[in-house]
């Protein structure tokens, strides 16, 4: 009923929204008397902002087409290199002028967070390696879109996900060993992958694992969203957070924690921030400043397009990640086999974390060195990006200036 009552909402917000995007394309119109009096260019703003903010949203793109490498611009063309039914890997081939495509640069696999987003909320991320890289992305689907003929997918999947990726990065030629970098809540299954791969001497194992501000061990500095995990049994989680897809999806009849929800429970812990943000875009279009009003509109975008995660990893994540902390207390199992931080042995390791994480408090990403007892220290690196929430460590200018030349000497050094 809850995603039921969510969808007539959200298509009621969705004339609204039409409505609104009229009335102030109206009252913006130079033919309109009422634009050039006081009151119109604010009535105007307001509605821009309310049609904005009960949009209705779907995934977003990349819609990254161009890079430049040595000094050469070069076309970006996005494909899907591999399909699996709850995500697939995608990779940005960079061609030159004369239809060469650029080889030779380190392979990096970016992580993209299963938890309520897609993996364009990694664009700024994306678009900063790829000048020295051969990136590729997880690109996680929405489980409400995944027919239930397809199964589940839990933790345990994420994870054979990951090495399946890998491989088949490693089996396009040349050297098998890419580079992985998980950003936030992918960091412990992509720990688990790395231990699992170097256990079994795996030729396709990462050279260099690096985390941003993951949950490694949410036992230390925890935030208020760890709190949340914590506070409430595990039984609470299966009560209250999980619902039935609507008929009108493909995925009709599975068990997701909704989007939606996600969204809402970021939202209200940073209500006034959020509220503060809406303001300054108003005064933005009020004052003419229409470029700074879409520096926030197209943050907005991203972050409130959301998508579902499966009943089965989320709960999962809830119990292994928040509840239990098995990874770091060593006794985190996939498919019934431990999984051993103490196998990382060639395999360099970089934490960073923000210094204004809310998240992920500071020390539950630099937990990953400590249990990585059987790599050598000149292999482990940690850094702490001063003034930096959680979105800024892999978005905006101090992503671009400040962490990522640290990332890309780690890769070089390593590769």
């Amino acid at each position: 009923m809850l995603y039921d009552a969510y969808e007539v909402q959200r298509s009621l917000l969705a004339g609204a929204s039409t409505l609104a995007n009229l009335g102030a394309d109206w009252l913006n119109n130079p033919a309109n008397p009422f634009s050039y009096s006081q009151m119109g260019p604010i009535m105007a703003s307001a509605l821009d902002v309310f049609a904005h903010a009960s949009a209705p949203r779907g995934k977003p793109d990349f819609g990254l087409t161009h890079s430049v490498v040595e000094g050469e611009e070069v076309e970006v063309v996005e494909e899907v290199v591999l399909r699996k039914p709850f995500g697939q890997l995608k990779r940005f081939r960079r061609v030159r002028a004369d239809g060469s495509e650029v080889t030779g640069q380190p392979r990096l696999l970016l992580v993209a967070p299963m938890s309520g987003h897609y993996a364009t909320l990694l664009r700024g991320t994306v678009e900063r390696m790829m000048p020295g890289h051969d990136v590729y992305v997880t690109d996680w689907r929405d489980a409400k879109l995944v027919p239930l003929a397809d199964g589940r997918f839990d933790l345990d999947d994420y994870v054979d996900y990951l090495i399946g990726f890998l491989e088949h990065i490693g089996s396009q030629g040349g050297d098998q060993r890419a580079h992985m970098l998980a950003v936030c809540q992918p960091s412990v299954p992509a720990y688990a992958a790395a231990a699992l791969m170097s256990a079994d001497e795996h030729p396709c194992r990462p050279k260099t694992l690096t985390l941003m501000g993951g949950p490694i061990d949410t036992r230390l500095a925890p935030t208020e969203v760890n709190t949340v995990a914590t506070q409430r049994p595990f039984e609470w989680f299966e009560r209250n957070v999980i619902v039935t897809v609507p008929y009108v999806y493909p995925g009709a009849g599975r068990k997701v924690y909704p989007g939606f929800l996600q969204l809402t429970g970021f939202m209200a812990m940073n209500l006034g921030n959020h509220l503060v943000s809406h303001w300054g875009m108003f005064r933005h279009l009020v004052e003419g400043d229409g470029e700074s009003a879409d520096s926030t509109k197209a943050f907005y975008e991203e972050y409130r397009a959301v998508c579902d995660m499966t009943e089965e990893f989320y709960l999962q994540t809830i119990d292994v990640v928040f509840q239990r902390h098995a990874l770091p207390k060593g006794e985190m199992e996939h498919r019934g086999r431990r999984v051993n931080p103490a196998a990382i042995t060639d395999i360099a390791v970089l934490a960073i974390e923000g210094e204004r994480d809310d998240i992920s408090g500071i020390g539950q990403t630099k937990a990953a060195l400590d249990i990585s007892t059987g790599v050598d220290a000149k292999m482990k690196k940690y850094h702490l990006a001063k003034g930096v929430g959680h979105y800024g460590i892999f978005n905006g200018s101090k992503w671009r200036t400040k962490i990522a030349p640290i990332v890309e000497q780690w890769i070089a050094k390593h590769d």
